[in-house]
């Protein structure tokens, strides 16, 4: 097979510098001796109606790509057909062309849930969770924790009417409250989860206290740098079982390499290692 005739996919954003996604898709290309390429474009959002339209003419020469910020959002506006859990989170992270056609859908909810299944068996056992955060990222919490079956979600943010606008979009097993009511929020809960970046660069973290969750209850952070990040230390501290952030990343990307490549590519210990020594390299 000619390079030109392998498979191309893309990851595109701007600026396009910290995406790991390269790292992860060449790894599985290598360790599957498969014919392809991927790369990292960076598009500006100005240019981005025309680089879809060559995605869709085919003289772009790509067979799909990841989408990430700051595109997930626009990329609803320019695909033909959207997935309905990307219609459902709102926002796209994964194109595929169908006979001529530009499909879209969003795999982070399938990897925050592939996540949790690989690091913590059994989450699902628990029906109330507690989500720190109402951003983008806290929509496909939501989506994975409702489709596995959670009946009551607590969604706690600084901004309550932006918690309330989440809660109203997604249904009445969720409900909104201001942050400061975090501490009630989280008796007897089985699951939490932060969204947010609360801790990063040496902010502050409040002072949590995890006990008062159910016996079984399970902390995680979709924030993996730093892996252990301030939250899953403190909850660590008090004992409580905690999952972080990276498997969520690595997890997510297995959609798409199957749609591209034709073959679904398993998230190994040693992909981990890969990501975490370049996470340490700063590369």
């Amino acid at each position: 097979m000619g390079e030109l005739d392998q498979p191309r996919a893309f990851v595109v954003g701007y600026p396009i510098g910290h995406s790991r996604s390269p790292l992860i898709h060449r790894h599985w290309l290598d360790q599957a001796g498969l014919a392809g390429s991927y790369h990292p474009l960076a598009v500006a959002p100005a240019e981005l109606r025309a680089f879809v339209a060559a995605l869709k003419d085919g003289s772009s020469g790509f067979v799909g790509g990841n989408v990430t910020i700051p595109h997930k959002e626009a990329m609803l506006e320019l695909v033909d057909e959207i997935d309905d859990t990307a219609r459902q989170i709102g926002a796209v992270n994964t194109l595929w062309l169908d006979n001529g056609r530009l499909m879209a859908g969003n795999t982070d909810s399938h990897g925050f849930a592939a996540n949790l299944d690989e690091s913590a068996p059994g989450w699902t056992s628990g029906k109330t969770a507690v989500i720190l955060g109402a951003g983008g990222a806290s929509r496909s919490v939501i989506h994975a924790l409702l489709s596995r079956g959670f009946q009551s979600i607590r969604l706690a943010n600084r901004t309550l009417e932006r918690a309330r606008a989440l809660s109203d979009q997604f249904g009445d097993r969720i409900s909104a409250h201001g942050i400061d009511q975090l501490q009630k929020l989280l008796k007897g809960a089985d699951l939490f989860v932060n969204t947010t970046s609360m801790g990063m660069g040496g902010s502050a973290v409040p002072d949590i206290d995890f006990t008062i969750m159910a016996e079984t209850a399970l902390v995680t952070d979709i924030v993996y740098t730093p892996l252990e990040t301030p939250i899953l230390a403190l909850a660590r501290r008090q004992g409580l079982t905690t999952v972080d952030g990276l498997g969520m990343l690595l997890h997510q990307a297995v959609p798409g390499f199957a749609r591209w490549f034709g073959q679904t590519p398993r998230v190994t210990p040693e992909l981990r290692q890969l990501i975490i020594g370049a996470m340490e390299k700063g590369s």
